[in-house]
């Protein structure tokens, strides 16, 4: 029964050394002295914000992209013990004692250490020798860029290591589809694909660049599945359904709870939830949620409101008005009504509140029972300050003369009668006799006698209106613009028929606990509708660049300047690195060519398993720089060198394959390939010398003199930064 204990137990392994030495040596390489500088280095001045916000749980929207790098970040600073407190406010700031810069730092810097690892093995799963993939590798180690970038609580060294990720995950399933389908590994690795696209993009939108490029590859091998005659359809369904699960269904469902998380995380007000809709910002702990919370829920007939416009540009905004009239006549001659003036004002003001008035009647009480005003009802907009009424007239708004102006009316005994009557529209109701909701209702007011649509024009009236935002009547509108749209965001039922006792009422403060009718997936649709849509102003930047700029690395960007010495940090590539990228590319578009050109006229060059090989290579190595690269062509937003990193990695990939290609194909005797082989090893040296010339502002360490850092200045175009003295 014990006969099994007569043998020892024995446990075999293989352990890849070029792997384990290469991820030691990526390790070092970035994770040596991150502590220094013990100063905020450039977008770190950006970034740390957001993590200093998630410690301490307060609610922000980042228009560059998803959360999830962001909270990687932040829970480098949560296993650091960092509660928040810093002053994120210029670069070159020294760190206090409370901040945990080196947790702070150790994610990115371990992504990007892994990506060396990572390289060798997509060279190896692309069926090339372990000396090109060691040589991708090297060169992927002593990139001065990846491990400046690398090193600080920047993005791009996370987002290419997801990127790599994605593209191993694939070639290592699809290789093992060919033996064991739907086996264990198999699943592992379709389903690692996709969650390392989902997490690609949930770091910085670069990543659903090759997240459709793997798509696309994965879209082309199916369809050569089709034409598997093997295969039955039962099999061919059971492929189409797994690649869906795996690269569809998983990366949505994933990137959906980056969001939930965040949201989770972030619950209280702050600064940014001023963008958000008034329900959005109900729902956030503090803030709005504090003074609407206990408000009535449906508007009634003799409810006081504050209408704000739902636009939110040039900035939110209130329906207001104040007993200073229209001027006469304006500067340009033009005459107005010289009505009581209405306003969108950017403050929480008292002469924002309005009674929702039935025409009928003359009450500015709500009955009991109270009577909810519904879709497509008339009423009266009654100012709750100065008790008149809201009204527009065929008289041209003050800047917008093709428009009508928007007053409280004045009766002067003149030929110009009150028309003060507005249609409720619900723009999204469910039914035609849904009822006006606080905060929850968008809605337009549509003027009964004109047709002219309430709206905010969004231009600023001179220093008799004291800047604030002109309200027009809109004569020809079609469709539903956000400036025409206005919910109702502070709310209570008024009491007070008198008007000393109602400006008292309407004076004190309002308590509806809204949080509750707002779901995630509305929340999550507006907030991803600002990220898309949220510009801020692009403003010309001293180390922005244009993306031809990129190839040549004809620009560079000064991360960080130590305050006495001449200590500094760039953003430097490997020279030798980024001229061998760019050569290897043309090398292997002009030989494609060369090949397609030569196989149309039915002369092979080279074996057909290499032409395969040769071309997958191609598809994901020229095809991921080309689509990381790109489309920078055609975004209007401020560019730096680092945007090209991602698209520079995959162009590294490319040049031992290059490499490889010539020696076997194109150097045919021992002769060429022991020169060719001779030529590598010079190169090779070139490059880990260009790497330590420039390790010094790529550390930051040792400090250089003058003549150093003068000697360091290889292209004029480089912004080398020298002290004076």
């Amino acid at each position: 029964m014990l006969g099994f204990l007569k043998n020892p137990i024995v446990v075999t392994a293989e352990i890849n050394m070029n792997l384990l030495a290469l991820t030691a040596m990526g390790l070092i390489s970035r994770l040596r002295g991150l502590s220094y500088p013990r100063a905020v280095v450039f977008d770190e001045v950006y970034y740390g914000q957001f993590v200093s916000l998630y410690m301490k749980r307060i609610f922000f929207v980042d228009d560059s992209g998803p959360p999830f790098g962001h909270m990687l970040l932040a829970l480098g600073g949560y296993l650091g013990g960092f509660d928040g407190n810093f002053l994120w406010n210029r670069i070159g700031a020294e760190y206090s004692m409370n901040v945990p810069v080196w947790s702070l730092r150790l994610l990115p810097a371990l992504a990007g250490a892994l990506c060396v690892p990572l390289a060798y093995q997509i060279l190896v799963e692309m069926h090339f020798s372990h000396c090109a993939a060691l040589g991708a590798a090297l060169l992927i180690l002593l990139e001065n860029s990846l491990i400046t970038q690398s090193r600080f609580m920047l993005l791009e060294s996370i987002l290419i290591f997801f990127i790599l990720l994605a593209v191993l995950s694939y070639l290592k399933f699809y290789n093992s589809q060919s033996y064991s389908s739907f086996s264990g590994s198999w699943w592992f690795w379709l389903l690692l694909t996709g969650v390392a696209c989902s997490c690609a993009v949930g770091v910085k939108y670069m990543g659903l660049f090759t997240y459709m490029l793997l798509l696309v590859i994965t879209g082309l091998h199916f369809w050569h599945m089709i034409g598997d005659q093997t295969l039955s359809n039962v099999s061919l369904m059971c492929h189409f359904l797994a690649r869906g699960l795996a690269l569809i269904i998983i990366p949505v469902t994933m990137y959906l709870s980056f969001f939930y998380v965040h949201l989770a995380l972030l619950y209280r007000s702050g600064p940014h939830d001023q963008i958000m809709t008034s329900a959005f910002q109900a729902s956030l702990e503090g803030g709005l949620a504090r003074i609407t919370q206990g408000q009535p829920l449906e508007v009634a007939y003799g409810s006081q409101i504050t209408l704000r416009n739902v636009l939110g540009k040039p900035m939110q905004c209130w329906l207001h008005s104040h007993k200073n009239t229209y001027p006469i006549r304006y500067e340009n001659g033009r005459g107005s009504s010289h009505q009581q003036q209405v306003t969108c004002y950017p403050f929480k003001d008292v002469n924002n509140w309005w009674i929702v008035k039935d025409p009928g009647m003359q009450q500015l009480v709500v009955s009991n029972p109270p009577r909810p005003v519904r879709h497509g009802h008339i009423v009266q907009l009654v100012h709750g300050i100065t008790t008149r009424y809201l009204n527009t007239h065929d008289v041209a708004a003050p800047l917008s003369p093709h428009s009508q102006e928007v007053s409280c009316y004045i009766d002067y005994n003149i030929s110009m009668p009150a028309q003060n009557l507005w249609r409720v529209e619900i723009v999204n109701r469910e039914s035609d006799t849904d009822v006006w909701k606080t905060i929850l209702s968008e809605v337009r007011f549509v003027h009964v006698n004109t047709s002219a649509v309430l709206k905010l024009s969004g231009a600023s009236l001179p220093e008799w209106g004291y800047r604030q935002l002109e309200v027009v009547g809109e004569k020809l509108s079609k469709g539903y613009h956000q400036s025409m749209v206005w919910n109702v965001e502070e709310h209570r039922y008024g009491k007070s028929q008198e008007q000393k006792e109602r400006e008292v009422e309407l004076h004190s403060p309002t308590q509806m606990d809204i949080s509750k009718n707002l779901s995630f997936m509305a929340k999550f649709a507006e907030l991803q509708w600002k990220i898309l849509t949220l510009k801020n102003e692009d403003t010309e930047h001293k180390y922005s660049s244009s993306a031809l700029d990129w190839i040549t690395m004809d620009t560079n960007i000064a991360y960080w300047l130590h305050p006495t010495s001449g200590a500094q940090i760039h953003l430097i590539g490997n020279v030798l690195t980024w001229a061998s990228a760019n050569v290897a590319t043309l090398v292997y578009m002009c030989l494609s060519l060369w090949y397609l050109v030569r196989r149309r006229r039915r002369i092979y060059d080279i074996p057909e398993d290499a032409w395969q090989l040769w071309v997958s290579a191609g598809g994901i190595c020229v095809g991921g720089w080309a689509v990381n690269y790109l489309p920078f062509f055609l975004m209007e937003k401020t560019l730096f060198l680092y945007h090209y990193l991602p698209a520079l990695t995959f162009q590294i990939l490319l040049i031992p394959i290059v490499l490889q290609h010539l020696s076997n194909h194109l150097c045919r005797s021992l002769l060429p390939k022991s020169m060719f082989s001779a030529l590598i090893v010079a190169w090779f040296s070139s490059v880990y010398l260009v790497y330590c010339t420039f390790s010094p502002v790529t550390y930051g360490e040792p400090s250089l003199s003058v003549a150093e850092l003068k000697d360091l200045r290889w292209k004029d175009s480089w912004n080398i930064l020298i002290r004076k003295r």
